[in-house]
């Protein structure tokens, strides 16, 4: 083989790991993301080691490494599981379940969930493993509100209601936060029998 043709080879490969790298940080950036689930605050619907891809295009277009949206789509609605900065500390990504929107008064009687004062029976992933009810005097995740969710905001929490830490305790979510909605499990480790959780696998997310 020449030299000439060694350097078009050469440049050939190098123009397609370019092209491919240039692609995979466009798609991460402004449609897809892969995240890992590190707890179990969304028992049952997400275990620890699963591995999600989450919709960033759904919500809009933002100017990346900033929270501004450069096109605006649509804004979440209740139920619909999203990745946001956590508002204490922006370096983290946390998920959870919307449960109210802008404008929307949410309020907790005895673990019961009440949305514009209507009791919300129809939470078929929403789970209880702790059959105390604690005052509101030493904590409010069982007796909170009402609060009414202020503009541009979203109230959130965790499916495993007795064990999440949410807006119940540290406030709203701000749109500008959130990062876009998870839509589907495409991997699950079960750390603690090694091993995959096959039936898990290509599981949608509601």
């Amino acid at each position: 083989m020449s030299i000439e043709k060694k350097k078009s080879s050469l440049r050939e490969n190098l123009e397609a790991i370019i092209i491919a790298v240039i692609l995979a940080l466009f798609i991460r950036t402004f449609i897809v993301q892969a995240f890992k689930i590190p707890s179990g605050s969304m028992k049952n619907t997400l275990l620890i080691g699963d591995h999600i891809l989450v919709n960033k295009f759904i919500y809009g277009i933002k100017i990346p490494f900033t929270d501004k949206t450069l096109v605006h789509i649509t804004d979440p609605e209740r139920k619909d599981i999203v990745v946001f900065k956590y508002p204490e500390d922006p370096k983290k990504d946390f998920i959870k379940r919307v449960i109210g929107v802008a404008g929307d008064t949410v309020e907790i009687k005895n673990k019961q969930l009440y949305v514009n004062d209507v009791l919300q029976e129809n939470e078929t992933y929403a789970i209880h493993k702790d059959p105390r009810i604690i005052p509101v005097q030493f904590t409010v995740r069982d007796n909170f509100g009402p609060v009414t969710v202020p503009a541009h905001s979203l109230f959130v929490m965790g499916d495993n209601r007795d064990n999440s830490h949410d807006s119940r305790f540290w406030g709203f979510v701000d749109l500008k936060a959130v990062r876009g909605k998870a839509f589907v499990i495409y991997w699950s480790w079960n750390k603690e029998a090694f091993g995959v959780r096959w039936n898990r696998l290509g599981d949608i997310l509601r």
